[in-house]
């Protein structure tokens, strides 16, 4: 299908990314992708705006990888959507049976009638060619919204724990002896935090998130009365051309507010030897997961366990690379990686049985990734982490969080690291600078 590419300078970029972010809450369906301007090294462009589905997928886990293949190859054009971690369960022989209260398809893609593409201040605009009539009118109607730089006002909310501090303690142990008895050597753990009957305005929400988060894979997604308001640091995977790159990340320290401080967390972080080998670890898994649609030989780590700053946190990322075929298949690669290697643990089966006995929420959305395919196959998917999930329907509202544990793990010190991780959610629903 055609799309009109049409190219506009516009001088105030960052009133106009707000302006599109509000002009789109007239859909019923809306991704938004921005950088904040963050790794520039592997980005396309600053931001993304996919409005308005001309057709859709909409899937539970049974076969959802083969519906997303023949969706994306009928298509062949741009989709944009989501896989949740309970895909899973299409990968393997496995289940998911825990609570859901926010209750998001498993998977979820769509082919917009309206796209943004912007680059510092160049705005790239492609409609499908039969709604190629309304750029002026729609451009004309973004111009004159008001921006609104308030902070958040809404009534408070009160955030409740799905798992209690000694039931949490208890559970981390139940995965050390996992591990002592060599079922597993690591696992990522995670908990649910929710407020129920709770009423929150999602754009305003997600901008202040954004603002005191500013991470590489910051995400809005609107899907009819269910909205994902998301701060990612973590790219899942990209692929451009026969390149594919993963960029998994583990391990975590705290920032400091003096500049020495900071940079003595940063070598702190940088030669921890429990952090290193979680990082290690989930590298190997990835290795192994690129290997299955990777050309032989072609897998490589380009960057090991290099720590990269974000407002909240320093974190320890790794890149790992591979080529493929021109002719793979691009869903075939996703599902040869699904679910990423740095939200499950390894080896990946035993460590996806684990989890779900072990966790009292279902992911859903959460863990799982965002993202797009190209008309050409190339795609870049982020994981979903530091997010707000709110379905506006139920009046509920939901942010986990999760470490990986290895034999080295401390409960305690686990436990203060998802604190840590869940800072900025916190902050924004209880609505405190």
């Amino acid at each position: 299908m055609q799309r009109t590419n049409q190219a506009i300078q516009v001088s105030n970029i960052s009133e106009f990314k707000s302006n599109l972010l509000k002009w789109a809450q007239q859909f019923k369906t809306a991704v938004w992708l921005d950088s904040n301007n963050y790794q520039q090294k592997h980005s396309n462009f600053d931001a993304v705006l996919a409005v308005d589905g001309f057709s859709e997928i909409k899937s539970s886990y049974k076969n959802a990888f083969t519906k997303l293949k023949e969706f994306q190859s009928n298509t062949n054009d741009y989709i944009f959507g989501y896989l949740s971690y309970d895909l899973k369960n299409d990968v393997e022989n496995l289940t998911s049976n825990n609570f859901d209260n926010l209750e998001f398809p498993d998977l979820y893609f769509f082919q917009p009638k309206k796209l943004f593409f912007i680059k510092e201040t160049t705005v790239e605009i492609k409609y499908l060619t039969h709604f190629s009539s309304e750029i002026e009118s729609d451009l004309k109607e973004i111009k004159q919204l008001k921006t609104n730089n308030q902070h958040l006002k809404t009534n408070p909310i009160k955030i409740k724990l799905r798992i209690h501090k000694d039931e949490y303690f208890k559970k981390i142990n139940s995965i050390l002896k996992h591990i002592r008895r060599g079922d597993i050597y690591e696992t990522n753990f995670c908990q649910e935090f929710y407020s129920e009957n709770a009423e929150i305005n999602p754009v305003k929400t997600y901008q202040h998130l954004n603002r005191i988060s500013k991470p590489p894979f910051a995400t809005f997604l609107k899907l009819n009365t269910k909205f994902l308001l998301s701060a990612s640091p973590e790219r899942y995977l990209k692929k451009e051309g026969i390149n594919v790159i993963s960029q998994p990340i583990k391990g975590t320290a705290k920032r400091a507010i003096s500049k020495q401080e900071d940079l003595n967390l940063i070598s702190a972080l940088e030669n921890n030897p429990k952090e290193r080998a979680e990082n290690i670890m989930i590298v190997d898994l990835v290795r192994n997961d690129l290997s299955h649609s990777a050309i032989k030989g072609s897998v490589k780590v380009d960057e090991l366990c290099k720590v990269y700053t974000f407002e909240q946190v320093h974190q320890l990322i790794s890149t790992i690379s591979c080529k493929v075929s021109p002719d793979i298949h691009p869903v075939d690669i996703l599902k040869e990686t699904f679910p990423m290697g740095s939200m499950t643990g390894a080896p990946k089966i035993s460590a996806l049985k684990i989890i779900e006995n072990l966790e009292e929420t279902k992911r859903g959305l959460y863990s799982g990734s965002i993202g797009y395919i190209t008309p050409n196959g190339d795609f870049d998917f982020n994981v979903i982490i530091r997010s707000i999930l709110y379905n506006k329907s139920n009046k509920y509202v939901s942010y986990s969080v999760g470490g990986a544990i290895t034999a080295q793990s401390i409960p305690e010190n686990e436990y203060e690291e998802c604190l840590l991780k869940a800072k900025a959610m916190k902050q924004v629903l209880l609505n405190t600078d």
